[in-house]
């Protein structure tokens, strides 16, 4: 039988001299393309919903009552936002023409576009709501035409960007797992008390304990089974709402344009227009992690691909009342820890997410998971992305030039949202979209100083040269 086409080969194809005395070599698939046993698939893509849900119902749960909808109404939000996120997975995941790029990549909710959200609609109720979809639509689709453009900017991401880069997404997340073990909720009474911390703690333990002590299978679902142990420990400890599971519906649609027609307003645009770059920026950042991690490194096809699907979900998102798409990176971290790198395995999430936005009493289930439980494991999974950005720069030659500059520079802006918080407070709304994401001020950092440092003024090397950033490599050792 002939061999399926890929998109990506695992070596540099050798000069044709002809036909190759014996028998040809098996085309192997890469792990990127394999398909599991369907208990596997169904196991291993629940864990990564599981990983990503909170981030993915959190973003609805804010914007809608700050625009002023009712609780049912938010519920609503919460279900479309599941569904369309699983979409936008899917388009990541199996693709179709030139859209996907058919890596393992989870896509969801932004938080970056909560801010801008709740100040085009706040109080506004149903109109708000339906200016938010309209600036959503729009800005979408520009970015949708911007892709093939924006993709080239890879050449300017070396392993001592990318690394920076990496780095700076595991630990721009790992407050959001410090939050969600103190709680998630910093209003409430309990926010960061010694119940929700020590809950957390115990979670940590039992997924270490899960992947030293289990093999295989179960290793690679330690942080599924350490949710499922973890949530059954909560439950005499009195930290399990079961309130979502009673209130639920059992079926449930998001009707197209539940809340009106999109409206159309010049500054929502332009402001979700701003949204729609950072989102590329950092997604074009989480698909040159992610290719290192599997071992499919992202080239422009690969990251032009993977931003037509981010925009176009975006775009599809209104239609099912949902909001901006892009990369969830510590799905990125669960990768990195359970080397399961098959897409396939991450669009069975993407069709549990659906299901999950189709029936509500479902989501629920998922959502009794109590935040401090998915906080301890969360400190493991945004842990595994900064250590595979540290991997990463052990190969970025930093004693070489000014590569550690570069590093030190952009590491210690990036830090600067999650070391001070109220730093930018002073500027602009406009601009506060961006400078609040530590991985965008960090990447264009290390992109403007590698240039300046590794490109401008500088002669074309015949050979790679340590000073760009990378060790030059005699020869491949072999495919994984």
């Amino acid at each position: 039988m002939a061999a399926t086409p890929r998109f990506h080969n695992d070596a540099v194809a050798a000069p044709d001299t002809g036909p190759a005395p014996g028998p040809a070599p098996t085309d192997r698939k890469h792990p990127v393309d394999e398909t599991l046993p369907p208990l596997k698939m169904f196991t291993s893509g629940l864990q990564h919903v599981a990983a990503m849900y909170a981030g993915v119902v959190a973003p609805p749960m804010i914007v809608g009552p700050a625009v002023g909808l009712t609780a049912k109404e938010t519920a609503f939000l919460m279900g479309a936002s599941l569904f369309t996120a699983g979409i936008a997975t899917l388009l990541q995941t199996l693709g179709f023409w030139r859209i996907g790029a058919r890596l393992p990549f989870v896509n969801g909710v932004s938080f970056a576009g909560v801010t801008p959200m709740v100040a085009i609609g706040k109080d506004r109720g149903h109109d708000g709501i339906a200016v938010i979809f309209g600036a959503i639509i729009v800005a979408s689709l520009l970015g949708f035409l911007l892709a093939p453009y924006f993709c080239k900017l890879v050449r300017f991401f070396p392993p001592v960007v990318t690394g920076t880069v990496i780095t700076l997404i595991g630990v721009s997340l790992l407050p959001v797992a410090f939050n969600w073990s103190q709680g998630g909720n910093a209003t409430a009474a309990d926010h960061g008390s010694t119940t929700n911390i020590t809950m957390a703690a115990v979670t940590l333990v039992i997924v270490l304990a899960l992947r030293k002590l289990l093999r295989g299978f179960l290793q690679q679902i330690s942080i599924l089974l350490g949710l499922v142990i973890g949530t059954l420990i909560a439950i005499p400890v009195g930290i399990t709402d079961f309130g979502a599971l009673g209130d639920a519906d059992p079926i449930g649609f998001p009707t197209p344009f539940h809340f009106g027609a999109p409206q159309f307003e010049i500054a929502a645009i332009v402001s979700m227009s701003i949204v729609m770059l950072v989102c590329m920026t950092e997604s074009t950042a989480d698909m040159l992690a992610l290719g290192k991690i599997v071992d499919r490194p992202a080239d422009e096809r690969t990251i032009e691909g993977g931003l037509r699907a981010d925009t176009l979900g975006s775009a599809i998102s209104p239609l099912f009342n949902g909001f901006m798409c892009s990369a969830f990176a510590q799905n990125i971290g669960l990768v990195a820890m359970t080397k399961v790198r098959s897409r396939f395995v991450v669009a069975a999430g993407g069709g549990i997410l659906i299901v999950l936005g189709l029936v509500p009493v479902a989501a629920s289930v998922i959502a009794l998971v109590p935040l401090p439980v998915l906080g301890g494991a969360g400190i493991v999974l945004f842990g595994s992305v900064a250590a595979s950005g540290i991997q990463t720069l052990a190969a970025a030659a930093l004693e070489k030039g000014e590569n550690a500059l570069i590093v030190a520079a952009a590491v210690g802006v990036g830090l600067v949202p999650i070391a001070a918080p109220e730093f930018y407070h002073a500027f602009p709304e406009d601009l506060l979209v961006v400078l609040d994401s530590g991985i965008s001020t960090g990447c264009v950092v290390a992109i403007v100083l590698n240039l300046a440092f590794n490109h401008l003024g500088r002669k074309p090397d015949p050979e790679p040269s340590e000073q760009d950033g990378e060790r030059p490599v005699a020869a491949p050792v072999g495919a994984h």
